[in-house]
């Protein structure tokens, strides 16, 4: 996943329904920030570990009508497998999954947030996978698919070394001290 960050603050854990949600707020911010989106929340609320933002239906609006390729939030998310089928390829970044959402009440849009100690501003550019999520510096953005096609290439060469007959221990620990 690779896009620009769209930051909020919100609680969800309260039981104030009075609270205005301001959701049609996010949507507005959302669908004016640069695509692909990221929709980064951070929780403001008093249990960050029962709250929740993102579910099926946020996804799939978020996905299909405002180009967003995922949601990031230091709170749980929910409905994994509506998620899978409803908004084909969105990540999600998250501490884990809740079963209920609560009522969402967004406080502050387009501000800088700290999510699971991941400082991020609002049009940072953002990359996740597997192994988690990273601020990309805008002033080394182009050079950084390069950066990545060189660590394939010396990982592809890496594992058909090993898988080789010219396989040895003297190679390997060559290698191993040339690339750590």
């Amino acid at each position: 996943m690779v896009g620009f960050a769209v930051t909020a603050r919100c609680d969800s854990s309260t039981t104030a329904d009075s609270r205005p949600q301001k959701i049609d707020q996010l949507f507005e911010v959302i669908a004016a920030a640069p695509n692909p989106a990221i929709i980064v929340v951070q929780h403001s609320g008093s249990d960050r570990l029962k709250s929740c933002f993102f579910g099926d239906m946020f996804a799939a609006v978020t996905q299909q009508r405002f180009g967003a390729v995922g949601a990031v939030t230091d709170a749980g998310c929910r409905d994994r497998a509506g998620i899978v089928r409803r908004a084909p390829g969105y990540q999600i970044f998250s501490p884990g999954w809740v079963v209920s959402h609560g009522h969402g009440a967004y406080i502050d849009f387009n501000v800088k947030v700290s999510i699971c100690g991941l400082t991020i501003s609002p049009g940072d550019l953002l990359h996740g996978d597997e192994s988690g999520l990273l601020n990309i510096p805008h002033d080394i953005a182009d050079q950084v698919a390069n950066e990545a096609q060189n660590v394939r290439n010396s990982e592809s060469d890496f594992f058909e070394f090993i898988k080789s007959e010219s396989f040895s221990m003297e190679e390997l620990a060559r290698r191993s001290t040339a690339h750590p």
